[in-house]
Parts: structure tokens; sequence; C-alpha cells
């Protein structure tokens, strides 16, 4: 039975974000695209004081083996488990709560008064919007709206 992208994704989600969370980890974000003339599963895991070599290898021996049984990929591919580095994606609420005082690149969906990238500090999060501070100004973001966010350097 052959399985669309979003599906793989979902499913793995569904299985590494418990997984993760057993260990001490947050599932930060799942991709699963072709690269060159193969496919790469790459699993990103964090947590506050960072993540250990330890901490990848356990994650992906687990989801490996899983993998395996479930079958729910059906073509060949390279598992990746890593932490999602400095430059992190910024997916949920709680992301953008944790990093308040951070500097963050936000790509909207569309644009808001002619931009649609903004880099700034995250200074607020308040009902559903993204406070940030980009040249002295406070620009407020709609959760919504968002099409795309990360940390910055």
């Amino acid at each position: 039975m052959r399985v669309g992208t979003d599906k793989i994704i979902e499913g793995i989600q569904d299985y590494a974000a418990p997984l993760a969370a057993d260990r001490g980890l947050e599932l930060v974000d799942v991709q699963f695209r072709r690269e060159g003339h193969g496919w790469v599963l790459r699993i990103f895991i964090d947590r506050e004081e960072g993540v250990t070599i330890d901490d990848c290898a356990g994650v992906s021996r687990a989801i490996s083996a899983w993998l395996d049984v479930e079958d729910l990929i059906e073509y060949a591919y390279h598992l990746e488990v890593s932490s999602p580095g400095l430059e992190r994606p910024l997916k949920k609420r709680e992301d953008f709560e944790r990093f308040c005082g951070r500097k963050a690149r936000i790509k909207l969906q569309e644009p808001l008064d002619g931009q649609l990238v903004f880099t700034g500090i995250l200074e607020r999060v308040e009902d559903d919007l993204i406070v940030l501070v980009v040249d002295d100004q406070s620009v407020s973001l709609h959760f919504a709206d968002i099409a795309r966010a990360r940390l910055a350097l």
C-alpha cells in the first residue's frame, strides 16, 4: 500500500512524540523528502539543556525498529536523527514563548504592509499574536498568518 509523504510524516509524529517525551525530549520536527536519488527521513529532537549523541542514537534505534515493523515507508530511505541546531524551527505557541528575547525570522503566508519576511527579537506572545521587535518597532503577527518561523543568528 502506497502511503503519501504527509501520512508518513503524520504517522511518524504520532509515534515519535511520545517516544521522545518518555526520554525527556521534545519532538521538534519530522521531514521526509526526496534528495538526489533517494529519500531522507529527518527527525529533530531537543530539550532545554540540549541533546547528546546517545539521545539521537537511542531515538534512531527505536524509530528504525518501529518502522521495520510498521512498514510505513515502502522504498529505501536514509534516517537521520539530530538536534534542530541554532536555527531551530518555531512551530508551536510554546516554542515562541520559550524563545522570547531571542532573534527570530518569520515568513508570512501573505505580505503585511508589503513585507513577507520579518527578522527581529521575539518580545512576547499574547492571545493569537507574536510580537516581534524589528528595528526598534513592535510588529504584531498573527499565528495563523505564519508560513514558517525559526530562530535566527
